[in-house]
């Protein structure tokens, strides 16, 4: 992994949402601001530039001069509490984004000779808030244009990018899907639930909210809840689930978190045969010949 810092632009006005505070509303439990961080964990700093407010993790605070000055002013403050080579630039508002479209970004940023990196929507509209910069250039960019202009105090992104040499990255729809109103929040929530993805997105909030890093098989414990469900009875799927959980637990304590999944896996395939012993008897009744 390239090393980067973050900055994350969590300002504005919000003047489509009423002026609620953006990054502090909720997609599938976790704020805005949150579910953002919760993708460049491995950055070296990492700098929101807005109001404080709790989060996850720890981060860097900072405000842009002068308050309310725009995306250029509040990049411009968070540029200058970064040191490292690479800075990925994110909005607070993307409820969407992967952590692979932030690794696909910081090795196009890296390659040959581009000074940076942006992702593209479905439209072909280049996305300046969620893409990674190299630091000389966009240091050098923002002093030539408050230098220009005076201040960098609403002026538009655009006039950054146009001088620096981006490579462009087409991440999906969903990548650059930010909440600018009532209706995309509301999209947002919707979509969390949708059959295909309510599931990640369930075990993403419930591991955020317990603080842990697991990988986490929903697969095999999945077939684990219905075996025992069947085998034994309904419920017993909660509590076996429960008490693999535990298990992995006291066998990997200390170690990695590769070596806690592993000990998931572990204890789940013990249970998974055990539900299925009960299985079989309760099939054979009982009766002579059982083993």
């Amino acid at each position: 992994m390239t090393a980067y810092d973050a900055i994350v632009l969590a300002g504005g006005a919000a003047k489509r949402l009423g002026g609620a505070d953006k990054p502090g509303l909720r997609v599938g439990g976790r704020t805005l601001l949150d579910r953002v961080l919760a993708v460049c964990p491995d950055a070296g700093t990492t700098v929101v530039v807005g109001g404080r407010r709790p989060t996850r993790r720890p981060v860097v605070w900072a405000r842009e001069v002068p308050q309310g000055g725009g995306p250029l002013a509040a990049l411009d403050t968070g540029v200058r509490h970064t040191a490292g080579d690479m800075v990925l630039v994110l909005s607070a508002d993307l409820p969407f984004l992967a952590g692979e479209t932030v690794r696909s970004l910081l090795t196009a940023a890296g390659t040959g000779d581009r000074e940076g990196a942006m992702c593209t929507d479905p439209d072909g509209r280049d996305q300046p808030l969620v893409a990674v910069y190299r630091a000389e250039p966009i240091r050098r960019e923002l002093a030539l244009l408050a230098t220009e202009h005076g201040s960098l105090a609403g002026l538009p992104l655009r006039l950054l990018t146009a001088e620096l040499d981006m490579e462009r990255v087409d991440a999906g729809p969903l990548a650059s899907f930010d909440c600018d109103t009532w209706e995309d929040l509301a999209a947002a929530r919707t979509r969390i639930r949708e059959h295909g993805t309510v599931l990640d997105e369930w075990i993403t909030a419930v591991k955020n909210e317990l603080g842990i890093e697991l990988h986490v098989d929903t697969d095999v414990l999945l077939d684990l809840a219905r075996d025992a469900a069947h085998g034994v009875a309904r419920p017993a799927a909660p509590l076996t689930t429960f008490l693999v959980g535990y298990a992995a637990a006291a066998a990997s304590s200390g170690k990695s978190p590769e070596a806690a999944a592993e000990a998931v896996a572990e204890a789940a395939r013990k249970a998974v045969g055990l539900a299925l012993r009960w299985a079989e008897e309760a099939e054979a009744g009982g009766g002579a010949g059982t083993p």
